[in-house]
């Protein structure tokens, strides 16, 4: 293995969570909010890399596909949402706050 030219560290939470340090997020050009990828190599190593918004998610891509192939044979099955559901959906949702950016409750997690 090559010389590393940055070596980082950061605390395991009690919950799983960890901040990455400043110079890894500069080095990955990370804003808060994105994604990243954890890569397993065979000798135990974990490669930390940045996902680009347009790598896309194979299960996604997998959904996805099946729902195309599914309108284009069964056309008829495509149904407009009724304004009774989106008024529901509506009424379920309405005066719920939500905070992205802070931590999970043990629940949740």
């Amino acid at each position: 293995m090559s010389n590393p030219i940055l070596i980082s560290e950061s605390t395991l939470t009690d919950r799983y969570q960890t901040t990455v340090p400043d110079p890894v997020r500069k080095a990955l050009h990370l804003n808060k909010r994105e994604k990243i990828r954890y890569t397993v190599q065979a000798d135990g190593q974990v490669l930390l890399s940045r996902v680009d918004q347009h790598d896309n998610d194979p299960i996604l891509d997998q959904f996805l596909s099946f729902l195309a192939q599914d309108i284009s044979v069964n056309p008829q099955h495509v149904q407009a949402i009724s304004s009774d559901l989106v008024d529901r959906v509506q009424n379920l949702v309405s005066g719920v706050e939500i905070d992205l950016d802070s931590p999970l409750s043990e629940e949740d997690e």
